[in-house]
């Protein structure tokens, strides 16, 4: 059902939309994925903002419309008119995300400067925010909606609880492995079901007390704070839960659209969601006291358990799209240099995006449960949770300014707008600081540490290809040097595989200077990432340059959400004719380097340790390549930090 438009190689995903039934498919499979996070805020968010333990606000009439009117205005302020309809006019070839934003500032050249520096940090911190996030949401997700057992049987204990929850964190996250791809399908129905469950519960509620109506009027929420003070500011930190997943509008935008995208969003998630709140508030109007589980105190008697089970798995979708996110974005960060090498393995033949990587899986399983057991409760955890996302946000609305710039606009044009944005952004993170002693210092440390991670691999990239780079031998001279010793050449075709494109691999020096022998064919090739989503087939070879003396130099290119495979690129040059090799007959020559740390400066000690910890224990390349291990020959070379 989708499509890419292509220009210039450069592959712009752009679902096929050839009526109202394409329209109609997309925004039911947008629902399974871009809100099942936002979908399941309901949960919790409004009874957070009440809670006391945690800093909330006494069940009053004028607290309740107050609080119901600051959620209205925040779903409409920030998901609408940010995220939909300016956020998203920033694609990327058609994908969104905050690492394909920042890779809307780089130069297509190079260079850049300190602004373009500053830029790369503020948006590799954002980026590893959201791996925080990833950790959170599965976790309050499932927790939250698990808790509604509670309420059927005394069975059901705290301890009960967290092992139910843990048992269904580990189910899903055994079962990645097998792909979404069998049961996406599943998501955007269930979905819907859920929102029209919610929906539907918030119109009877309503109907009961439709006073509640009285807070789409912005004057409630100014009054709140008028009256509540600091304390009122500080609710925000729960008020922001209703928002938690507006990142997800724009990070999947590749996958759907903007239109599936939009329409999902204003004919079935929008009403449902302000239905189901202003029917909480409803429900409190009526109480004048705090309700435990508010969700579910919606619903009395059998007609609690479907509402359970909905309840169940619809935060299992809400997390499943936060899991895939992290695989996504961690392809990204290894194709664009800021993450080593993993493994990456496609789980679906026609979907895009649908891709495992064990590593991340592993690690976000571990720490999703280690957090469960950590906090015990949904409310415990939701004063971990928002400081990671509204960090991120403020840095998308920066990182929009570069963009807006660059497309042309005026700086106080663009600067108006940002601000409006960062206005917003930055008081929902201020009020989230304060819960940085309450455990908002997870996320805070899983950003800072991933930073880490990501920064030290980049740089120490960096060093090491200078290092290499100083140590290559222009390909001039060495053709020199082969018209003068004329070596015995063998049979067969032997690739080397090169950072470099204009230089002799090390590795290629190495097996000259001590076997003494050449290859009858030699093809030098290059794996280059381009700041694009993908790159067609068609224009996967960029160039094959014949060198002479059985030489070439080829240089291929993928985007920074593809998977290289360099048999897909061989067989693609011998089509082109450009050089007759025969498959079957070839082998590869890769470098494989041992660092040695030094008192060299430039790069701290424990960053250089760091660092090749770190290499080491990267996916060898010849799997990531996706090379035939039995054609391998591996050449080691020493080189110092």
């Amino acid at each position: 059902m989708s499509s890419s438009v292509e220009h210039s190689g450069e592959v712009t995903h752009a679902p096929k939309i050839a009526g109202a039934g394409d329209l109609a498919k997309l925004s039911l499979a947008a629902l399974g994925v871009v809100y099942g996070d936002i979908g399941t805020s309901p949960l919790y968010a409004l009874e957070e903002c009440f809670n006391k333990e945690h800093g909330g606000v006494d069940v009053t009439h004028a607290n309740v419309l107050g609080i119901v009117s600051l959620i209205f205005w925040s779903l409409t302020l920030v998901i609408v008119m940010k995220y939909l309809l300016v956020i998203m006019r920033a694609d990327n070839h058609g994908e969104g995300g905050i690492l394909a934003l920042l890779a809307l500032l780089k130069p297509k050249t190079g260079g850049g400067g300190l602004k373009l520096g500053m830029y790369i940090m503020l948006g590799l911190f954002g980026a590893a925010l959201l791996y925080g996030d990833g950790v959170i949401t599965p976790a309050i997700s499932v927790l939250s909606a698990v808790e509604g057992l509670k309420e059927t049987s005394t069975f059901f204990t705290k301890p009960v609880i967290v092992a139910i929850t843990i048992a269904i964190l580990i189910l899903l996250f055994l079962a990645q492995r097998r792909g979404t791809a069998g049961v996406g399908a599943v998501f955007g129905p269930a979905m819907f079901v859920w929102f029209v469950s919610i929906g539907g519960i918030g119109v009877f509620w309503i109907a009961k007390n439709p006073s509640i109506l009285e807070a789409l009027y912005p004057a409630y929420a100014i009054d709140f704070f008028l009256r509540n003070g600091k304390h009122g500011f500080l609710v925000l930190g729960a008020v922001v839960l209703c928002i938690t997943g507006g990142e997800a509008l724009y990070a999947d935008m590749g996958h759907f659209g903007k239109k599936p995208i939009r329409t999902a969003w204003f004919f079935v998630v929008f009403p449902a969601l302000i239905l189901n709140y202003f029917g909480q508030g409803a429900l409190l109007l009526q109480r004048q006291a705090p309700v435990d589980k508010t969700f579910y105190a919606m619903v009395s008697g059998v007609w609690r358990y479907p509402l359970i089970a909905i309840a169940t798995f619809a935060p299992i979708v809400a997390s499943q799209a936060l899991i895939s996110g992290a695989y996504s974005l961690t392809q990204q960060a290894v194709q664009l240099g800021y993450w080593p090498r993993v493994t990456i393995r496609h789980t679906s033949g026609t979907a895009e995006g649908q891709i495992y990587i064990p590593e991340v899986n592993g690690a976000l399983m571990v720490a999703c449960c280690a957090l469960v057991l950590w906090k015990e409760e949904s409310l415990a955890l939701a004063s971990a949770y928002g400081i990671a996302v509204t960090g991120t946000m403020s840095i998308t609305s920066v990182l929009f300014y570069g963009v807006a710039r660059k497309w042309g606009w005026s700086r106080p044009l663009s600067g108006i707008v940002v601000m409006l944005f960062l206005v917003i952004d930055l008081s929902f993170f201020a009020a989230n600081t304060t819960k940085i002693h309450e455990g908002g210092w997870f996320p805070l440390a899983v950003g800072i540490g991933i930073f880490t991670l990501m920064t030290t691999w980049h740089t120490g990239r960096a060093r090491l290809y200078e290092s290499i780079r100083s140590a290559t031998l222009p390909m001039t001279v060495f053709l020199e040097d082969l018209t003068l010793t004329k070596p015995h050449r063998v049979k067969g075709t032997a690739i080397f595989m090169t950072s470099n494109p204009d230089g002799a691999p090390p590795a290629m020096l190495h097996h000259f200077k001590h076997n003494k022998i050449l290859h009858e064919k030699v093809i030098l090739l290059s794996i280059q990432t381009r700041h694009v989503p993908e790159i067609n087939e068609a224009s996967r070879i960029e160039k094959v340059v014949d060198l002479g003396q059985g030489m070439y130099q080829a240089v291929a290119v993928y985007g920074f959400m593809q998977t290289p495979n360099v048999m897909e690129v061989l067989e693609l040059v011998r089509k082109r004719g450009e050089v007759d090799m025969n498959m079957a007959d070839t082998s590869f020559f890769l470098g494989r380097e041992t660092l040695l740390i030094t008192d060299k400066r430039g790069m701290a000690k424990w960053r250089k340790a760091l660092f090749s910890f770190m290499s080491r224990n990267a996916r060898p390349a010849n799997a990531f390549f996706q090379i035939p291990s039995n054609r391998v020959v591996e050449l080691g070379t020493q080189i110092e930090l």
